[in-house]
């Protein structure tokens, strides 16, 4: 995950199911703004947006691992722990380079095994 896009892994089927690409999500775009608070409302605003978009594709999780590039992934625990429904959710996080879909997927598989 970084501040435009983000990839959902998971198993489709918990029981025998491996390791997919669930969902990709994006991000928008901050259009520059004359007033500087507006433009950093702008940004919070489209923040939340896309923590939502992402959360959609979490409903039933019980264990959570995110990782990406920056702050983002901080930012969004908070808002997970913020957030009723995912209250209970195991949640891990770490900061990682920006990796192929196949070294998340292997990345994904070791830290859950």
């Amino acid at each position: 995950m970084d501040t435009q896009q983000a990839i959902i892994v998971g198993k489709e089927d918990i029981e025998t199911g491996e390791l997919k690409i669930l969902a990709r999500t994006k991000g928008g775009d901050v259009t520059q703004n004359s007033s500087e608070k507006n433009e950093n409302n702008d940004k919070r605003t489209l923040q939340t947006k896309f923590f939502k978009e992402i959360a959609k594709n979490l409903q039933n999780a019980t264990h959570l691992h995110v990782t990406g590039t920056g702050q983002v992934q901080e930012q969004f625990m908070h808002y997970l722990a913020a957030t009723p429904q995912f209250k209970n959710v195991k949640s891990e996080e770490s900061t990682s380079n920006k990796m192929s879909d196949e070294k998340l997927l292997t990345f994904f598989a070791e830290k859950l095994n």
